[in-house]
């Protein structure tokens, strides 16, 4: 997949982490549970999530195991990205109480990059944001209605000199916008989601 390290695939559940992987790496803890053998199932890496922050799904065939844990899966596709102001300020957004990055499906026909720019000006009020460079993908489980469904998130830098006022999409959930100078996007994202933290990493790597 596309931004995803074909030795490293990393499906986030919420805050919980399932890892398909070649060899475990350094960082395994007592919170993390090692999965060699057997078939993966919904429902056996639910009940190990209620014990375990991280599940490590290890062997050489990364792709093809990645592969049959997808297929059960309804696949969604989704756009979003980081905005950075000329000040060097970051768009970020508060939905539940967490801080987020601006996102949204992808519609029937649209490229990635038509999408994040779409659903920025939807959430945020930021209009004509222009894309710097694709970041990464994210993978994302939920369950809806009893429906799993698996969401890959394009996420892109861009850089907007709109001088527009932030407009919240309240009807979306979002309670508040708001451009972040550094010090305030390290606090926010002590009340973020993994998947965003990883972004901000890609960011950064550069």
């Amino acid at each position: 997949m596309k931004g995803q390290d074909s030795a490293n695939i990393t499906v986030y559940f919420t805050d919980k982490a399932l890892q398909f992987i070649a060899v475990p790496d350094s960082r395994l803890t007592d919170t993390t549970y090692i999965w060699r053998d057997g078939e993966l199932s919904l429902a056996k890496i639910v009940k190990i999530f209620e014990t375990f922050n991280r599940i490590c799904v290890c062997g050489e065939d990364v792709r093809e195991r990645f592969g049959r844990f997808a297929s059960s899966f309804v696949r969604v596709d989704a756009a979003g990205g980081i905005v950075r102001n000329g000040r060097g300020e970051c768009l970020m957004i508060r939905r539940r109480n967490r801080w987020d990055l601006p996102k949204g499906h992808v519609e029937p026909g649209e490229s990635d990059e038509k999408c994040a720019v779409r659903e920025i000006a939807e959430e945020t009020g930021v209009a004509e944001a222009r894309i710097e460079r694709f970041l990464c993908n994210t993978l994302h489980a939920y369950n809806v209605y009893g429906k799993w469904e698996l969401k890959r998130t394009a996420w892109f830098l861009l850089n907007s000199s709109s001088g527009e006022p932030l407009r919240p999409q309240r009807e979306e959930g979002i309670e508040e916008v708001g451009w972040c100078d550094a010090t305030t996007v390290a606090r926010n994202l002590r009340r973020s989601y993994p998947t965003i933290v990883d972004v901000f990493k890609k960011m950064n790597d550069r």
